[in-house]
């Protein structure tokens, strides 16, 4: 997995800046808490530390080839799924290997092709490669952008890393943030690039950057067509079912421990099923993990995001398969312990005011690490095959918006904004600037010629989820799972499968009538029939009044300071009506006001940032 940063500069020596490429590496200690390694020449610095997944002695980085031109560097995070059928063809081409690792695979890859290895990787990746040769540096980061990397260009060349952490380490950063960049904070919208950061930006999943003395240059190499799709009802299930016992295959590759994280929904107890189906064939079980709150099951109220407990779908599971199981169960003093929303906050590099829901995945993903190394996770299958609720209701694939801020109380437009220092609120527009990105968005879409009208605004619903709302989950996941230690791979991203079910119409992904038809049947051979049935149900927060009691208290101590610069960023008063609620029954838009309130805090506690708000 790993964490990767570097700097290109073309008009100094940093053989003499080693300090402060290791003082960017440093910061991602915790992505690569198994070794450590740099490279630096006159013009480049490269870091590196590795979690090791595979070949543990063998995948040591930075990893170089010397040519007669110059040498070939890589510092690389991620996995390659299909490295071994890539190191075949490559030994067939000439290639020798003095290891088992894919990273040496990676770099041979690009020994061969260039540039042009992107077409032939299958996995999660972001890497950077020096080719002393043309004296250039090449960023990559995967299709769907699994796996983080930022770069902020200087006026001779570049920073890079897999966090904005790594880039803020380098003295010639000032650690600012203007209004543009907390207008995108507020509006979550996951605008393409962006990074928080003044100057910083984020890599475009599917894209190549080149970086030399002309400058940098960025080219696209995989988005979302729009492909007629020819195959039957019958045929579409099959084939996916084929794909996705071949994906959990291949993702189980691991010289370490791994597990499934699992919810009980049909999601994650379809690769729980999978990957116990394929490891039976080796004489092994799976190991599966899931979270839950104290007292949750037996005092359960259905609410306006989810109608059953989690609970008796995942004992369902896990007798069916067999499976190694272990609950990881958190009452609200875990939940809003300010050292965890801090470690949480810390690992993201902004105050996404996720709340709990951060706080209680880092909690999970903590405990997972000390069983696991590894853990496959049913992350995206909502926004591949349609799982989401409003999906299914036409008035709400009409919506002029993102329909998830439409549906989900946190995310709409008075739960993001109203907390707001009111100056600044109307500074930053937030509505203005969500309807700009919603109709930029729309924009990307590429339609078939015939289309019917419901298959042209399906297939936008889907493109919005598959390039906006899964970003952003893709890097929670990413963030706090590497924040200890754990690498986490989410099969439903594997582009052919994404690329093959977004072009299937949407009368065939609901073909029964319910949601997440194509995958329901692809994969009810290995779950039980309780699963198969389910209603979706969302990732679990808790109900206990206590945690919302929790958040309140500590916000009070906020506002009864008489100095703090929060009060720059958020409505003092909002926050005293706030915090003198009665807890029970408190709606979910405002307890996420709450949460925004204290990961702003914790951010600024945490960066010290130079706030740029005129």
């Amino acid at each position: 997995m790993c964490g990767i940063s570097g700097w290109v500069s073309f008009e100094s020596d940093l053989t003499r800046r080693r300090d402060a490429l290791d003082a960017m590496t440093g910061t991602m200690a915790c992505r690569g808490p198994d070794a450590c390694g740099t490279y630096v020449d006159t013009h480049v610095g490269l870091g590196h530390r590795r979690l090791a997944i595979i070949d543990l002695p063998g995948g040591t980085q930075p990893m170089s080839v010397r040519t007669p031109a110059g040498a070939v560097v890589l510092v690389y995070s991620g996995e390659a799924y299909n490295y071994r059928e890539l190191r075949d063809r490559l030994r067939g081409l000439g290639h020798s290997f003095t290891t088992e690792s894919d990273t040496e695979v990676v770099l041979h890859a690009y020994l061969e092709w260039g540039e042009s290895l992107v077409d032939h990787l299958d996995g999660m990746y972001a890497f950077a490669v020096w080719d002393e040769r043309e004296q250039k540096l090449v960023l990559v980061r995967d299709r769907m952008g699994i796996k983080p990397l930022f770069y902020h260009p200087t006026p001779d060349g570049v920073l890079f890393g897999s966090e904005p952490k790594a880039i803020l380490a380098n003295p010639l950063v000032r650690k600012a943030v203007d209004t543009d960049g907390l207008r995108e904070l507020f509006a979550q919208t996951k605008t393409p690039g962006w990074a928080l950061w003044k100057g910083m930006h984020e890599m475009l999943p599917g894209t190549v950057i080149t970086v030399d003395r002309d400058g940098l240059r960025q080219r696209t190499y995989w988005s979302l067509k729009a492909v007629e799709h020819t195959d039957s009802r019958e045929d579409t299930v099959a084939r996916i079912r084929e794909m996705l016992t071949g994906i959990v295959d291949r993702q189980m590759i691991s010289d370490v421990p791994q597990g499934v994280l699992l919810s009980g929904g049909l999601d994650s107890s379809a690769l729980t099923g999978l990957a116990a189906e394929r490891l039976a064939l080796r004489g092994e079980r799976v190991r599966t993990f899931s979270v839950d709150f104290a007292g949750q099951e037996e005092n359960f109220v259905p609410d306006e995001m989810r109608e059953t407990p989690d609970s008796p779908f995942v004992r369902d599971v896990v007798a069916h398969v067999g499976s190694d199981h272990h609950d990881v169960v958190l009452n609200p003093a875990d939940l809003s312990d300010p050292a965890v929303r801090r470690a949480a906050v810390a690992s993201r590099d902004i105050p996404n005011g996720f709340g709990d829901l951060d706080n209680s995945l880092y909690l999970l993903f903590k405990a997972i690490r000390e069983r696991s190394t590894v853990a496959l996770s049913g992350e995206s299958a909502d926004e591949v095959f349609g799982g989401y609720p409003w999906f299914h209701v036409e008035a709400l694939t009409r919506v002029p918006t993102f329909p998830w801020m439409a549906v989900i109380p946190p995310l709409s437009l008075e739960s993001r904004t109203d907390h707001i220092e009111p100056g600044l609120r109307k500074r930053l527009d937030v509505g203005t600037y969500t309807a700009d990105q919603y109709a930029a968005a729309l924009a990307e879409v590429e339609h078939l010629d015939g289309e019917s009208e419901q298959d042209r605004r399906m297939r936008s619903i889907f493109h919005l989820h598959l390039t906006r709302f899964v970003r952003n989950m893709l890097d929670r996941k990413d963030r706090l799972s590497m924040a200890v230690g754990l690498e986490v791979r989410v099969p439903f991203c594997n582009h052919e499968l994404v690329e093959y079910v977004y072009n299937t119409p949407w009368s065939m992904k609901t073909f029964d009538g319910r949601e997440k038809s194509l995958l329901r049947h692809a994969a009810s051979h290995v779950m039980p029939s309780s699963v198969v049935e389910r209603v979706k149900s969302p990732y679990p927060s808790p109900q206990n009044p206590e945690y919302a009691a929790n958040l309140q208290q500590q916000v009070k101590e906020l506002v009864a300071s008489p100095e703090t610069e929060l009060f720059a960023l958020v409505d003092r008063a909002w926050a005293q009506q706030v915090v003198a609620q009665d807890p029970a029954g408190m709606p979910m838009g405002v307890r996420a006001g709450l949460e925004r309130v204290l990961d702003l805090n914790t951010w600024l506690e945490l960066h010290a940032p130079e706030l740029l708000l005129d």
